[in-house]
């Protein structure tokens, strides 16, 4: 691929990114966890480890989340109807989305509360 084709690529994925982050919801609660969490992180001196892992959980999410808004956008399209599979295709990538912010929510109460003693 050409420098110009990879450019270009990364600017087709960044208005996707931004497409869905000005229509939906979630993604921008999301959005703002993946600013305050990293920012949490840095203040609290958490190690280069813990912080790259909290960033992977993250990116995580926030990549899950993007997945779950192109499937119901397809589904949107092949399925404009009600339809039983249509809702459980929908609903299972939601919970797909869920169970890994739980995850991921876990993930940065285990890193993060350590470093907050001062607190205690």
């Amino acid at each position: 691929m050409s420098r110009q084709g990879f450019i270009r690529s990364v600017v087709v994925a960044g208005s996707g990114v931004w497409c869905a982050l000005r229509r939906e919801r979630n993604l921008k609660i999301h959005a703002v966890f993946a600013v305050l969490v990293p920012l949490a992180a840095l203040a609290l001196h958490v190690s280069a480890l813990e912080l790259a892992l909290l960033v992977a959980m993250i990116g995580s999410v926030v990549a899950a989340e993007l997945l779950n808004s192109a499937l119901e956008a397809a589904v949107d399209l092949a399925s404009p109807d009600v339809h039983p599979l249509a809702k459980t295709a929908k609903d299972t990538a939601a919970g797909a989305v869920l169970v890994l912010s739980a995850a991921a929510a876990i993930v940065g109460l285990l890193v993060l509360t350590p470093h907050l003693h001062f607190l205690f």
